[in-house]
């Protein structure tokens, strides 16, 4: 699981904003990625911030019914390591020694499974030039091991968040750079960047995704997939008009 953030900025950019101006400025989508399946799982809305970051693990630990990912990953923004430890940490309370002084206080104990990693890139000039891997939460060998049964690198990395970070700016054109189709309310933005990402899970065939199929009249086939195929949520390619007009999680 990787965990990034993309800027964009509605009205205008923040340091443009005048004191009393809540309604514009710099925006962050906070996003938890499934890269194996390509799936957006948690999307935040709003300033970067320690408290949207954590609201971001609250709700993937929600979806994901509190599971313990083999591993989770992020670049070096803190917040991240602290969220992590609030949301899946275990409140542990020192019993009292009976001995003076101030008793220990209380503390929060994470799963001996969880691995968390993060990316720490090195630039020159504005370049990046070298990525090294720094491990947070875990063991080496835990890590290691995680690796080795990824299907999708064989390194800490979120370059699979970044490059659909990539694909949502050429959806969305209120986030390409560079442009006077930015947003103008922010309450407009956050619905289209929702409507534009959670979308793609069922709509949007991924070409990596797809299934080969047996050969048929000298002819390759492909089964495209989607997703929320890919992460068995579905089983075809849904379109937009029946994506929005009925609800993609059934209720129980």
């Amino acid at each position: 699981m990787q965990f990034d953030e993309k800027w964009s900025f509605v009205a205008k950019k923040e340091k443009n904003r005048r004191p009393g101006e809540l309604e514009c400025g710099d925006c962050w989508d906070h996003v938890a990625y499934d890269p194996e399946h390509r799936l957006v799982v948690s999307l935040v809305v709003g300033p970067r911030c320690e408290e949207l970051v954590e609201l971001l693990v609250e709700d993937f630990q929600r979806r994901t019914e509190g599971r313990i990912m083999n591993l989770m990953s992020s670049d070096e923004y803190a917040a991240y390591a602290e969220a992590i430890r609030k949301v899946y940490g275990e409140e542990v309370l020192p019993q009292r020694t009976g001995k003076p002084g101030r008793p220990r206080l209380a503390y929060r104990r994470l799963p001996e499974e969880l691995v968390y990693a993060t990316v720490h890139k090195v630039r020159e000039n504005n370049r990046v030039v070298a990525v090294q891997e720094r491990l947070i939460y875990g063991k080496k060998s835990q890590l290691q091991e995680a690796l080795a049964n990824s299907a999708v690198s064989e390194r800490v990395t979120t370059v699979h968040v970044e490059r659909a970070n990539g694909t949502d700016r050429q959806r969305n054109a209120r986030k390409v750079r560079k442009t006077y189709r930015f947003s103008k309310d922010w309450d407009v933005h956050e619905a289209v960047t929702r409507l534009v990402m959670f979308s793609g899970n069922f709509c949007q065939p991924v070409r990596t995704l797809r299934q080969r199929l047996r050969r048929k009249e000298g002819r390759r086939k492909w089964r495209q997939r989607t997703p929320a195929m890919a992460a068995g949520l579905t089983d075809h390619v849904w379109s937009i008009a029946e994506w929005v007009s009925r609800p993609s999680v059934q209720q129980k």
